[in-house]
């Protein structure tokens, strides 16, 4: 459908009505995408966006299964069979918000259709001294 120079719907009798196409937006919004959740369900964690989310390989599923998903679902689990993404690069090849690339993955996750490796936490990191130590020692060398 292309939008008239002159903003209106053309011949139709709708005079100086305005269609909207790109403009628009995306036709289904985000929070019809996640049924209304804006979060992970209860005794699921939030992802970051730099988690690393990949398929499942334990689980052996059929496409008749997998048809059951969402397209959104559908899309994700695409896009991580190619190759092993973080969050935030899966919310941008798919084209949707982050909150909702995380409600989805924390679908996917519950059903064991992926796993998602967790950064990790800054506590488990060698202390910045001890790494200054070692190139200290290193350079000595």
């Amino acid at each position: 459908m292309t939008v008239p120079t002159d903003g209106t719907a053309g011949g139709n009798g709708t005079e100086g009505t305005r269609w909207y196409d790109a403009d628009a937006g995306p036709l289904v919004r985000p929070y019809a995408m996640t049924g209304g959740r804006t979060g992970a369900g209860p005794g699921q964690t939030r992802f970051d966006l730099i988690a690393l989310v990949s398929p499942d390989l334990s689980q052996s599923r059929g496409r008749a299964e997998e048809s059951l998903l969402g397209p959104e679902h559908r899309t994700l689990l695409a896009l991580c069979r190619a190759e092993t993404r973080s969050v935030a690069e899966l919310a941008a090849d798919a084209d949707l918000p982050v909150g909702v690339v995380r409600v989805l993955l924390g679908d996917l996750s519950e059903a064991r259709y992926v796993t998602v490796n967790r950064p990790v936490p800054p506590a488990a990191l060698p202390d910045v001294r001890i790494l200054r130590e070692v190139i200290a020692g290193l350079r000595a060398l």
